[in-house]
């Protein structure tokens, strides 16, 4: 069985648990519901397929039955907080609360560079420009920035970007990029971090409204849908994405750094008849 600070999911780690003393002895649901102080034989497993909820209060009585001490007990509630914590702020709460028990410890927990990275613009925004800008000082990086940025917040996103392994520097002492290119992987909690980058960049969107039509190209469509065609265009805008990541990989020389957002969103509730493709309005504010 793995390190519990491997797992993000705490139902994956009782059910691996389970299965791991069933192996090797008749360990049943029952004895061990019944160790964990529940009533229901069954109870933990379906904790474990999802139909039922470890609350926070009975996480300690669980991590007890499974022999967890110490620094894995505290870590598994965590893990069950971070699962049931209601809005970003909690979840964002408890899972740095996680990573912070798990550097004391001196352990990595799995998505934290992750989380990390997606927590801040300023993150991808460096990522690809110190590496386009061979020798030069973080005040100049910073003064390249848009929004405008301190040296200390360069050198500081610098460092974090060489510890998550997405910079390095070559014999010269520049940034090289250890990828092309990155996308979210499936770690549980950067969704999470990645919605704070989400509203950081359409808040510059909106500023970018005041740019000369040459210098940004922004469009927008109302349209009435069925759940089918919906899931026919989130289709086709993950393929679109998937080209123009290949078109911008094409070239090893950066101009600019550009942000594209790609927003699709519901305006109105479910409505309780079928109604047709319809597209109602097109804003084209220099589109093409």
């Amino acid at each position: 069985m793995k390190e519990i600070v491997e797992y993000t999911d705490y139902r994956k780690f009782i059910k691996d648990y389970y299965d791991e003393r069933k192996r090797s002895s008749a360990f049943t649901w029952r004895e061990f519901a019944r160790d964990a102080g529940f009533s229901s034989a069954v109870y933990l497993k379906y904790v474990c397929e999802g139909k039922k909820n470890l609350s926070v209060g009975s996480a300690g009585s669980v991590a007890n039955a499974m022999g967890l001490v110490g620094f894995e007990s505290t870590y598994f509630v965590l893990m069950v907080s971070y699962a049931h914590a209601k809005g970003d702020v909690a979840k964002r709460a408890a899972f740095e609360e996680r990573c912070a028990l798990a550097r004391a410890h001196k352990v990595r927990v799995l998505g934290e560079e992750e989380f990390g990275y997606f927590k801040s613009w300023m993150n991808p925004v460096l990522r690809e420009l110190a590496p386009h800008m061979p020798g030069a000082k973080p005040l100049e990086i910073a003064h390249a920035c848009k929004p405008k940025i301190s040296a200390a917040e360069v050198s500081e996103t610098l460092d974090f970007l060489v510890r998550a392994n997405l910079l390095k520097k070559d014999a010269s002492g520049n940034y090289v990029q250890t990828d092309k290119s990155i996308s979210m992987g499936p770690v549980d909690a950067v969704p999470v971090a990645a919605r704070d980058m989400q509203r950081q960049m359409g808040e510059f969107a909106v500023k970018a409204l005041d740019l000369p039509l040459s210098e940004r190209d922004m469009s927008g469509l109302t349209m009435g849908l069925t759940r089918r065609a919906y899931e026919r265009i989130r289709k086709e805008i993950a393929d679109f994405r998937r080209r123009i990541v290949a078109i911008a990989s094409e070239d090893d020389d950066t101009e600019q750094v550009y942000r594209l957002n790609l927003q699709l969103f519901p305006l109105s509730e479910k409505l309780n008849k079928q109604n047709k493709f319809v597209v109602s309005e097109n804003d084209n504010c220099g589109g093409r």
